[in-house]
């Protein structure tokens, strides 16, 4: 049972994609990195997508994703194991994460530490995205705040009870269908590579959240802050949260590896929003007819996109902008799409 009062109740489970359970010689973190700027540009006309591994729920049925730091040898245990019957909730656990739960383990300590250090600061109860064996919630403890972990594998869940402090509650739930409290919290975790843009959709629309740090993909990390150019998930966004990417970790990282990098990601929602909450349906719908929209140049396309834009008024935008000319819809950073879609509601 939870030994702190739980922030919602789940409605079914799902995988949770945490890390760590032995302490392997420490492995080198990944290179830092901190812009604010965008991934590798894509062709003139057609707009940016996600990544196969992105885009592609169906390739896991994972849903959480966490960190754990628990003994792979129950020998080293601080408690025998008792006898259990496979599949149930105190089944002996895998070295590594379940195959399908889509479970990769954090277990570099530096990347921990990192991670660690981003959450610290940030202010408020904290709620984590996938325990797994405590890799990440054990030293989260040590910030002094409430924390709530939600992870989908049962067993990990009835495991960590036994090392966590009573003053941290562990839900059995998908965190897909998880529901977060409306009062400020930060959200952390590990998430699962395959399942990332239906988790990042899921953080993105959920109230209540003041701060997110979030291990993610690298490209996936790089797109959403975008570092080389804006994604149109990104561009849909970005009146609300700012993104940035705070580090590279090394696929060696986990256990066990992945086949790519992972990237540290962090989210601030923005006090003073760019474009007025109930006018998001509106903006969401002009960023993705800019960005599916035919035409050389942002002049075309952007006057293609809404008949009430004249090109005039469209260069007139650029020059005060300092938009380059031939620039195209991934160019634009947060306060041009706000500037952009506020002139929709004025021609």
């Amino acid at each position: 049972m939870p030994r702190h009062h739980q922030p919602s109740s789940p409605d079914r489970r799902t995988p949770s994609h945490d890390r760590a359970r032995t302490q392997p010689r420490p492995t080198p973190s990944g290179s830092g990195s901190s812009s604010l700027s965008a991934s590798a540009s894509r062709s003139r006309s057609a707009p940016r997508t996600e990544s196969r591994a992105e885009a592609d729920p169906r390739r896991t049925a994972g849903r959480g994703a966490g960190t754990s730091s628990a003994p792979t040898d129950p020998r080293t245990a601080n408690a025998p194991e008792p006898p259990t019957a496979p599949g149930s909730p105190l089944a002996p656990v895998s070295p590594g994460g379940r195959h399908e739960l889509g479970q990769n383990f954090l277990v570099d300590r530096a990347t921990i530490r990192a991670f660690v250090d981003l959450v610290a600061r940030t202010d408020g109860p904290i709620i984590e995205i996938g325990t797994g064996d405590g890799a990440l919630t054990l030293p989260l403890q040590s910030l002094g705040r409430p924390l709530t972990g939600v992870e989908i594998d049962p067993r990990r869940v009835e495991r960590l009870r036994r090392r966590t402090n009573p003053s941290t509650t562990l839900v059995h739930a998908d965190f897909l269908r998880f529901r977060a409290p409306a009062t400020p919290h930060v959200l952390v975790g590990n998430l699962p590579f395959h399942e990332t843009t239906p988790m990042l959709r899921r953080v993105l629309t959920s109230s209540g959240w003041t701060d997110a740090v979030l291990l993610v993909q690298w490209e996936v990390a790089r797109r959403r802050a975008g570092v080389g150019g804006a994604t149109m998930m990104t561009a849909q966004w970005w009146p609300w949260y700012a993104f940035r990417l705070a580090r590279r970790v090394p696929a060696a990282a986990f256990r066990p590896r992945p086949n790519v990098d992972g990237g540290l990601l962090t989210a601030t929602r923005r006090a003073r929003p760019l474009v007025a909450a109930s006018d998001r349906a509106g903006y969401q719908d002009f960023v993705r007819r800019v960005f599916t929209g035919k035409g050389r140049g942002l002049e075309q396309i952007a006057t293609a996109a809404s008949p009430s834009l004249s090109r005039r008024a469209v260069r007139a935008w650029a020059a005060r902008h300092r938009v380059a000319t031939g620039a195209l819809p991934k160019d634009l950073d947060e306060q041009q799409w706000a500037a952009l879609y506020r002139m929709t509601s004025r021609e």
